[in-house]
């Protein structure tokens, strides 16, 4: 397989991701600074300017006519104007030495922007909490020079980032949840097509073959892609060589039936003739156990080879009515009694055959091996539907061997398997058909006699 040379994509993917990330963060809590420094230095706006002119060449003509005209109450009201939305502007006329000359009140705010103007150097305006300030405009009077600064005391709406900036600790939380928000989006664009894959995994371990890696996920031109198409191409693999091996079991299985008739034919011919014996008696005897086995293993394939058949919606007591018939019959007739517990409103989706003959094999097992009583009980929920079949017989001595005897061929050392002279296929059976309804069955003693067997099938 030829090595790809395309760079390392989710390398690429997970550092630009981050680095974008924390870089957009970064810029966003740097650029809030720069944003208020360049509103503080905002140019005088023309409408405010030209008020600053229009007072100032009032008092500089008061001032001209009476140096002392200050401290009156007219040169008062020269200071204080409405603006074009009529609202109150208050002007602070200042000297030379940096003294307001006109009010003994002087706010901290203004006392601040005449700081910040004699740094810029030029005229300019700043949004306070409560009070706007802009200025100054210089301009002689008497032999004096004088600077003009204007305020609106009434509150102005500030620019958005000025919140921020006032409110560190809630810009700090913004920033960390923003952040969080773009590595999410960025776990979610890599984290789902892995969760597709171990999906489809886990749908491939529990033996659904056809599980694949959808399309949206194969198209991907990054390493998941990659990964998604190299576990469609294994599991393509593994369901071809399962179904190869199936078919090839059930050849064989046919095969076996042609010389194994042939020979069922040569001993009823001999027995025709006349050529009975213990000898002949006994290959009769196995080739029946023969034909049994083949019987078995082509049910096994078959079952095994039609695990995603169709299912249908059907009562469980339609499903197993004929094969509880049956079982009750084959009780009676060993002196032993079958009592069904199965509520006639329980229906699920269902391959009737496969499920009558998996509930057919656990029945036959448990009335084989029951002193006297067989149970099976049905319970639904809104998810699943319990069925429980209990025997009153001995049990399985070995505990492990209770997982393990649903598996093809195997037969625990007991008495409970060993005298029933079969070959371990029953039960496989039923454990192929109950993964077929992706269901579940679990074996367990009860104390201090008898088995349980519990089979849920989702509704």
């Amino acid at each position: 397989m030829a090595v790809s040379k395309l760079p390392n994509r989710i390398f690429i993917k997970l550092l630009l991701g981050f680095w974008l990330c924390s870089s957009l963060i970064i810029a966003i809590v740097g650029l809030l600074p720069l944003l208020q420094q360049n509103h503080d230095r905002a140019p005088l706006p023309p409408h405010l300017a030209k008020m600053l002119v229009r007072i100032a060449e009032r008092v500089s003509i008061r001032l001209e006519d009476d140096p002392q005209a200050i401290n009156n109450s007219r040169f008062k009201r020269l200071t204080h104007i409405r603006d074009r939305n009529d609202k109150p502007v208050r002007f602070y006329i200042v000297d030379h030495q940096g003294r307001v000359i006109n009010s003994h009140k002087v706010s901290r705010g203004l006392r601040r922007f005449m700081l910040m103007t004699d740094e810029a150097e030029r005229p300019m305006t700043h949004q306070f909490k409560r009070e706007l300030i802009f200025g100054p405009y210089k301009f002689n009077a008497a032999g004096e020079q004088y600077s003009i600064y204007g305020r609106l005391a009434d509150h102005h709406p500030r620019p958005w980032f000025f919140f921020f900036a006032e409110n560190k600790l809630l810009t700090l939380s913004l920033a960390i949840m923003l952040s969080g928000l773009l590595c999410g989006l960025l776990a979610w664009h890599l984290g789902k097509p892995l969760r597709t894959l171990r999906l489809s995994a886990d749908a491939l371990a529990a033996g659904d073959l056809t599980s694949r890696v959808d399309k949206a996920t194969t198209n991907r031109k990054d390493e998941i892609g990659q990964l998604a198409l190299a576990f469609n191409g294994m599991a393509n693999s593994v369901e071809n060589m399962v179904k190869s091996q199936q078919r090839l079991i059930s050849d064989i299985s046919h095969e076996l039936r042609t010389p194994l008739t042939r020979l069922q034919l040569a001993l009823a011919l001999a027995r025709k003739k006349g050529q009975e014996s213990a000898e002949t008696q006994r290959i009769g005897y196995e080739a029946e156990q023969l034909e049994q086995m083949i019987a078995e293993l082509l049910e096994l394939s078959r079952v095994k080879l039609n695990i995603h058949d169709t299912k249908h919606q059907l009562s469980l007591n339609e499903t197993l009515s004929q094969v509880l018939d049956d079982a009750d019959f084959e009780a009676s007739q060993q002196g032993k009694a079958l009592v069904i517990d199965i509520d006639d409103a329980i229906s699920l989706p269902t391959n009737p055959r496969l499920l009558a003959r998996a509930i057919e094999n656990v029945l036959r097992n448990a009335i084989r091996y029951a002193e006297q009583q067989v149970d099976i009980t049905a319970q639904a929920s809104d998810t699943e539907i319990t069925i429980i079949i209990c025997d009153d017989g001995p049990g399985i001595e070995n505990e492990q061997d209770l997982h393990a005897i649903f598996d093809p061929f195997y037969r625990p050392q007991t008495a409970r398997e060993r005298e029933s002279g079969g070959w371990g296929l029953g039960l496989a059976i039923t454990m192929a058909a109950i993964d077929a309804h992706q269901g579940q069955i679990i074996a367990e003693n009860i104390h201090p006699d008898g088995l349980r067997v519990t089979i849920k099938l989702p509704c």
